[in-house]
């Protein structure tokens, strides 16, 4: 069962999704005339009124915060450790490559998610993929699916992924015995899902700002004492990207698929994961396409930033010896003690349970808007569920099981490729969101979205969310 399992993920993510997450990130790119080269600055420029909310949204900040929770985890450090070392230095370029474009269908799916959310009966915003599907294409049944999905692997398996490296470095670290870690994982997830949407924002909004931070200036550290060769850095990434440091196809091919890899992996681009707390957000300017300006900033930060920081404490540290085994985020922690001393290693390891925890709660609160998408906000089946969550926490932080992880990987790649199909389908919408918002910019006005300007949208638009007058 496991072979096929794992032979089913291996087709999705070794071709089919590579090839249509470049696809549709290029052909957004095009169509939307690079809006993530020549708007760059105004991502910045959005995220300075970016802590305005409302008593039905968060803020525009607190959005872009649970994104990057459930973006910047493990797989910055580890699962960047493990495409260098697979690839060679040349898979940095690749993974740089795959968030540029990347960011434009990021825009695109979280403009449509802003564009069809809906008031849950506690009167929060929610949306994302499953809302778009049942509102803007009237196919409930694709929502359906694609809720299921992100639900088994969002909601549950992510989430006992994230606990296991949690309990496998604060064991090896301080030899804190795992069922204890497990514990404590519970207790605080439960004291944070419990509270609901605004919760998790709240926390999303203090802790990954922190925690970013901290790690980027540790890496900015280790960039200052080895600044002369930094020059050199960025040769060997380029020469290697392009196989020009090595013999034969094959290594150009590593470097390629394991940069691409990463990259879709750490900035979700595509995947349909961060529509959902971007729907959650009253944006400002008041306009869908705002939200995909701050999203697109998202996938920057996450990869662009946060993983380039990693590769290059990596890289200059001089400790990857491909072939040694040494990988994943031993190569890291390695790396880092070699640079700052013994104390970088335990760094990693604190680093690992706050970045893995604010996946932990941001993932839930995903996997909640599409139960609520099912369920329409059924009480006791969202109790029910997070007690589900917090048992797949304490199962991740005792056990492994390499079944439900892979049915986890074909999980998230079905997903993916439903959200590709629906996006690609309402190109057409995002093109005009985008068309509006900057042609009131152009105007110097502040971008306002008004649906009775758009007949063809305002029939699919839930009643009441983009007509009210803005103060």
């Amino acid at each position: 069962m496991l072979d096929i399992v794992n032979s089913i993920g291996g087709l999705l993510w070794g071709y089919i999704l590579i090839a249509v997450l470049v696809g549709t990130g290029v052909y957004f790119t095009v169509r939307l005339r690079f809006i993530q080269f020549g708007h760059f600055g105004h991502m910045f420029s959005v995220l300075k009124n970016s802590r305005k909310s409302d008593s039905s949204g968060i803020s525009s900040f607190q959005a872009l915060a649970t994104s990057l929770a459930a973006r910047v985890g493990v797989g910055n450090m580890g699962g960047v450790a493990v495409a260098i070392y697979l690839g060679g230095a040349g898979a940095v370029f690749w993974m740089w490559l795959i968030a540029l474009i990347g960011m434009a269908t990021s825009f695109a799916e979280s403009s449509l998610a802003q564009l069809y959310k809906v008031k849950d009966d506690d009167g929060n915003y929610r949306g994302g993929p499953a809302y778009y599907m049942e509102k803007g294409l009237g196919q409930r049944w694709m929502g359906v699916l694609f809720s299921i999905c992100l639900i088994i692997a969002f909601g549950l398996v992510f989430n006992a992924v994230q606990a296991g490296a949690i309990t496998d470095s604060m064991h090896t670290a301080f030899g804190v015995p795992k069922l204890v870690v497990g514990l404590v994982l519970v207790g605080i997830s439960a004291a944070i899902i419990f509270g609901g949407i605004r919760t998790i924002a709240k926390f999303a909004e203090l802790v990954v700002p922190a925690m970013a931070l901290i790690y980027l200036s540790i890496a900015a550290y280790v960039v200052i004492i080895n600044i002369t060769e930094i020059p050199a850095m960025f040769v060997h990434i380029f020469e290697s990207a392009f196989g020009l440091q090595e013999a034969g196809a094959g290594a150009l091919g590593a470097a390629i698929m394991n940069g691409v890899k990463r990259g879709m992996f750490s900035n979700e681009a595509g995947m349909g994961s961060a529509p959902n707390a971007a729907a959650s957000a009253s944006p400002y300017p008041p306009h869908p396409a705002s939200q995909g300006y701050v999203q697109m900033l998202g996938v920057f930060i996450d990869t662009i930033v946060i993983c380039t920081a990693t590769a290059a404490i990596i890289i200059l540290s001089g400790q990857l010896e491909p072939g040694s085994g040494v990988t994943n985020i031993e190569l890291t922690q390695l790396a880092l003690t070699s640079q700052v001393g013994e104390w970088g290693g335990i760094f990693i390891a604190i680093a690992i349970f706050f970045f893995a925890f604010t996946s932990i709660v941001a993932n839930y609160s995903y996997a909640e808007t599409n139960l609520i998408f099912l369920e329409h906000n059924h009480k006791m089946g969202i109790n029910i569920f997070r007690c589900v969550v917090l048992v797949m926490v304490m199962f991740g932080a005792l056990a492994e099981s390499p079944l439900v992880w892979a049915m986890a990987d074909v999980s998230m790649g079905l997903m993916a490729l439903i959200n590709l199909v629906a996006i690609l389908m309402l190109s057409n919408v995002v093109v005009k969101l985008a068309k509006d918002y900057n042609a009131q910019r152009a105007q110097n006005k502040l971008p306002t979205f008004d649906a009775s300007q758009y007949p063809e949208l305002e029939k699919n638009i839930e009643p009441g969310i983009w007509n009210a007058k803005v103060d």
